[in-house]
């Protein structure tokens, strides 16, 4: 079976197909990556072949191509997902997959969830296509009717029937690799969803660092904004907040930066404090206590699966959707945007650290995610969907 994998060029919605992919060659199958050219060298770093495909930011980041960006994704909207991901980026990427399968035709697309020219492109081919969860906003089925008229212009443009109820990115398989009740109470799950067991995976050549074995016997706090939204004014400044609340607390403090900012930026620290461009995370994180963050998918994931309690500064995107969920779920504080102070990031840490409930909640949601069936389990799923070409509706 040939497997086509698509992505939009960040970080975030990549790695999480990691893990399925590399399940998928180990049962044999033939796996390739379709994404922008500029983006190519990552997948192929990973292992995989890589074709270059639709639109290319060039390393530049969404805010910085699109500078509206921010207005569109203010806490509580959406609307960047139509004319960011379906009208620039799946427009440029569907002909391309089109162009792609004549040489290299798939049996099935697997597309991450933000990335809409898979689903597109599989429906023009006539095969089944599935989508992996990436983001919280593009993942939520309440949510599809906001590209419903944007996928609608790009089906028409490619000779589709109209899709008015945008049944299409949900339409045959939805690997949902999130954790159990990772939503509110009033969101619908798609009707081909199935649960999967998220795996971290981070793409990058670093390794820990020594000096973490040897910090001393107390707290430690790892502070992160993730790949995307540490760069920037509010990135920095939400840096410095969390320096400024927590250098002078007793515990051990690990600051990731970004790849793209210089740790001596920030001036000198005390000892207890620990200042890095970047540390892969499934590694640092069985050496914490707490992990304060700005709510993203795949870090909130990362934390759970090592059990760690949170607290949450949600910038944009998906993060204030991700960040209400883990309060939901009792495994984290969450400050919001009005509040987001030296002394509230402060007194939100004290708080999750002298409460243990926070913990015990984190660790349970570990428990119930590591009993959650594995990326195997996707792989039959795609293999059953090739042979039989119609929808796997949730049991």
């Amino acid at each position: 079976m040939r497997i086509l994998f698509t992505t939009v060029p960040l970080s975030g919605h990549f790695h999480p197909l990691v893990p399925i992919a590399r399940a998928a060659v180990a049962a044999g199958h033939e796996v390739a990556f379709a994404c922008a050219a500029s983006f190519v060298p990552t997948v192929e770093r990973a292992g995989f072949r890589a074709f270059p495909a639709g639109f290319d930011n060039r390393g530049r980041t969404i805010p910085e191509l699109f500078p509206g960006f921010f207005k569109l994704v203010a806490p509580g909207t959406h609307r960047g997902l139509a004319p960011i991901f379906v009208g620039a980026f799946a427009t440029a990427m569907t002909p391309d997959l089109l162009t792609i399968a004549r040489e290299w035709p798939p049996d099935l697309v697997v597309r991450e969830t933000q990335e809409y020219g898979g689903c597109v492109a599989a429906e023009v081919l006539g095969i089944p296509h599935a989508s992996v969860r990436t983001s919280s906003t593009s993942a939520r089925y309440e949510l599809r009717h906001i590209v419903a008229e944007a996928l609608g212009r790009l089906r028409e443009l490619n000779g589709l029937p109209p899709d008015p109820d945008a049944a299409m990115p949900f339409r045959y398989l939805h690997l949902a690799a999130e954790p159990p009740r990772f939503r509110l109470p009033d969101g619908p799950v798609a009707p081909t969803a199935h649960l999967i067991r998220p795996v971290n995976f981070e793409s990058g050549d670093e390794a820990l660092p020594p000096w973490v074995a040897g910090l001393p016997d107390r707290p430690t706090v790892y502070a992160t904004l993730g790949t995307e939204f540490s760069r920037g004014a509010e990135g920095l400044a939400t840096f410095r907040a969390m320096l400024g609340a927590l250098r002078d607390e007793p515990v051990n403090l690990i600051v990731t930066v970004g790849r793209h900012n210089d740790p001596a930026d920030f001036g000198p620290q005390p000892g207890n404090v620990h200042i890095e461009r970047f540390i892969p995370q499934s590694a640092l994180l069985p050496h914490c206590d707490l992990v304060v963050q700005q709510g993203g998918f795949s870090t909130v994931t990362g934390a759970l699966n090592a059990g760690l309690p949170m607290v949450l500064i949600p910038i944009q995107a998906d993060q204030p959707y991700n960040a209400a969920c883990c309060a939901a779920l009792g495994v984290g504080v969450v400050i919001e945007p009005g509040e987001r102070s030296a002394e509230a990031i402060r007194a939100a840490v004290r708080a999750v650290l002298a409460d243990p409930t926070y913990r015990r909640n984190a660790e349970r949601l570990r428990d119930e995610m590591a009993a959650l069936p594995g990326p195997e389990y996707a792989v039959a799923l795609l293999e059953r969907l090739a042979a039989e070409g119609q929808p796997l509706l949730t049991s």
